[in-house]
């Protein structure tokens, strides 16, 4: 028997009709769990964020969500352009969204200072040219 649940998402990048997709289920699958309201609205956030910047930024990427009796990983990871000043980029309000993707209504600059927000910790491996991982732990 596994250790964890395993949640497996495929995230499309540039499609702003499916954006938010992924984050859904998590929250659909983690009220199937039984976890609290506040664990679920942590990771649901969280998730939203990473999901929306992968579409924004990366051209989509994956998103894995690992329940754990202690703790719930969120691990999204993406091979687009990378971050290349992650200490600015994790300022709020900064943001390198196009102006198309701000009249969107999306672009604000407060994906990776909220997903910091409503997780325990957030480790950002990133690489120009490369991509971008980043993994999120919610304590339960």
């Amino acid at each position: 028997m596994s250790d964890h649940l395993n949640f497996h998402f495929t995230v499309d990048g540039d499609n702003f009709v499916s954006a938010g997709q992924a984050s859904v289920q998590v929250k659909k699958n983690l009220r199937e769990l039984g976890l609290s309201p506040d664990v679920i609205r942590k990771v649901s956030i969280a998730m939203y964020e990473g999901e929306i910047n992968m579409v924004i930024h990366a051209h989509g990427g994956t998103a894995d969500v690992n329940v754990y009796e202690d703790r719930i990983e969120i691990i999204l990871d993406d091979e687009g352009p990378g971050i290349k000043d992650v200490e600015l980029a994790l300022q709020e309000g900064y943001s390198t969204a196009s102006d198309s993707v701000r009249s969107l209504g999306f672009g604000a600059g407060m994906g990776l200072p909220n997903m910091k927000r409503y997780s325990d910790d957030m480790r950002i491996d990133t690489t120009v040219g490369v991509g971008t991982k980043i993994t999120m732990t919610i304590r339960l």
